[in-house]
């Protein structure tokens, strides 16, 4: 007996009979069964699915995993657009299971993968099932777009608004929450992670449901322009119809902006005071950079939960300040708890290190080493000189692909050129379309330019190899360092809960475990006094005999 599945697939919402996912598994039951040595293995069917990708088809890839297993011989489904709409997946597909000595049968298509010319046939008709889905895929963009352009929401709700029929109504309820947010932002001159804390603490919950509040949140609400009344849609876009991966819209499609577009919950004075906050805090922070700021950032890990600890500034009864690191969630959650949702939230660690401190460990580590200091050396300086001509040969393929994108989009540049003296394109299109055009030119410009000036710098690393050396030399005797070079041979350093401080340089497998006793009252009375002053007992990977 032949075992034989179905797969069916339903794309569409509507109640049509014809195709509907009831009656297409009615239909495969009863003509399997009518087929003399035919056994049905299974009806594997996907509801609402694209047939573009198979990634979230469960279905079909179950199905496909039973064919693996030798428990199908024979698949059976209507045609090539049910089966899959990407041409490259229906050949790997079906080669695959041909490979496994299983066919795949698409009945309204009269096409038999078992065939001599089945291959050749597939090919044909889910080329023509592919472009026939970019073509649906075009047309639905084209709709969304008039949609967008007429006021409809996409999207679903969010704090302070219901999204319903593809209109924003404010709900009371999570009005307040905006508004409070704003205020103890603005007026209260409270920072992101505080409210956060102060939302969680009074379990308030968010949009979500629950009260898992971050300073990313926070900000998040603070910079969406949806509260003054105004919508901006198309801030993603989907460049490929056959993933569907959503991208985030830098300028590749036009953004759709309508002003005063729905009822306010924050006037837009304040929302506008809100922004130049926002600004002004991040200029006096230094924040908004993709680097590190200080040396030990994204170093130091708390033994407890796992996440980084942030960099945060304390002041003292005298006035004067210092730095030290926390947990980042038992800075942002406080305590381990179970919040009102039942979920765990908060780190216990209960330890924070100052900065002085924690790089006075890594300096003891680092001129702890009693290794060969010539292999030492060796190794950085060879690390250091591959980072200094690291990306030369990627770099010439970057810039070829570059001035290649440069060359389309001048091209690009002058047929908008001759559609407008045509007169095939308005005015306004054209002036749009140039502008466009320009910004991604200017784009593609700066970056060859920064390539270039890259590639000036790598043919000067020959004639500092020598001083490269000589540097590392003086470092690792301990003769000179900064702070930055030292955060650089950093690997890790874990603080535990009952005062353990485990530092892992880079290239050394050994770590080094200090033991910091009596930090909390060191920490309120140690004042200007030298970090080496803390007591502490320390176990040394190598030995100094």
């Amino acid at each position: 007996m032949l075992q034989v599945a179905a797969y069916c697939r339903v794309s569409t919402d509507k109640e049509d009979q014809a195709n509907s996912f009831e009656a297409q598994q009615r239909y495969f039951r009863d003509y399997i069964e009518r087929q003399p040595d035919w056994e049905l293995q299974g009806i594997y069917a996907d509801e609402g699915i694209s047939g573009t990708s198979t990634r979230k088809r469960v279905e079909f890839n179950k199905m496909l995993h039973a064919a693996e297993l030798g428990q199908i011989d024979l698949i059976v489904t209507k045609e090539v657009s049910r089966f899959t709409r990407n041409t490259v997946d229906a050949l790997q597909i079906t080669r695959d299971l041909r490979r496994r000595g299983v066919g795949v049968l698409f009945l309204n298509d009269s096409l038999d993968t078992r065939t001599n010319d089945g291959e050749l046939r597939l090919t044909i008709m889910s080329s023509v099932a592919q472009d026939e889905s970019r073509k649906t895929s075009e047309r639905s963009k084209w709709g969304q777009m008039r949609s967008m352009e007429k006021g409809v929401v996409f999207g679903g709700s969010l704090l302070g608004y219901d999204v319903i029929g593809g209109k924003m109504t404010v709900n009371p309820e999570g009005a307040e929450v905006v508004r409070l947010i704003f205020h103890k932002y603005l007026q209260e001159r409270k920072g992101c992670s505080t409210i956060a804390r102060e939302l969680r603490e009074a379990g308030i919950l968010s949009s979500k449901g629950n009260c898992l509040w971050s300073s990313a949140t926070v900000t998040k609400i603070l910079k969406n322009e949806k509260y003054c009344g105004d919508l901006i849609q198309k801030k993603t876009y989907t460049p490929d119809f056959l993933t569907h991966e959503k991208k985030y819209n830098h300028g590749k499609e036009p953004l759709v902006a309508l002003k005063d577009h729905h009822e306010a919950i924050i006037d837009r004075e304040t929302w506008q005071a809100v922004q130049r906050e926002l600004s002004r805090r991040n200029r006096a922070t230094g924040c908004g950079g993709h680097g590190n700021r200080y040396p030990l950032s994204g170093k130091i890990r708390c033994g407890e939960c796992g996440k980084s600890f942030s960099h945060r500034t304390k002041k003292r009864q005298d006035g004067s300040s210092y730095y030290r690191w926390c947990c980042f969630t038992a800075t942002n959650e406080g305590l381990r708890r179970t919040d009102g949702a039942g979920n765990t939230i908060g780190c216990s660690v209960g330890r924070q290190i100052r900065d002085d401190i924690a790089m006075d460990l890594l300096r003891r580590s680092v001129n702890d080493v009693t290794l060969d200091k010539k292999a030492i050396i060796s190794n950085l300086a060879r690390i250091v000189e591959s980072v200094l001509t690291s990306g030369e040969d990627s770099g010439e393929q970057e810039l070829r692909r570059l001035e290649l994108e440069l060359e389309k989009l001048q091209a690009r540049n002058d047929t908008i050129h001759d559609r407008f003296f045509d007169e095939s394109i308005t005015k306004a299109d054209y002036q749009r379309a140039k502008a466009r055009c320009e910004s991604e030119m200017n784009r593609v410009q700066e970056k060859i330019a920064a390539i270039k000036q890259r590639q000036t710098l790598n043919t000067d690393t020959q004639t500092l190899k020598p001083d490269i050396r000589t540097a590392i030399t003086g470092i690792v005797s301990g003769r000179t360092a900064d702070d930055d070079f030292y955060g650089h041979l950093l690997q890790q350093m874990t603080v535990y809960r009952d005062g353990r401080v485990e530092v892992a340089l880079k290239l050394l497998p050994a770590k080094w475990t200090y033991v910091l006793d009596g930090l909390e009252k060191y920490r309120a009375k140690i004042g200007g006094h030298d970090a080496s002053s803390v007591p502490m007992s320390v176990s040394r990977p190598f030995s100094s005999g």
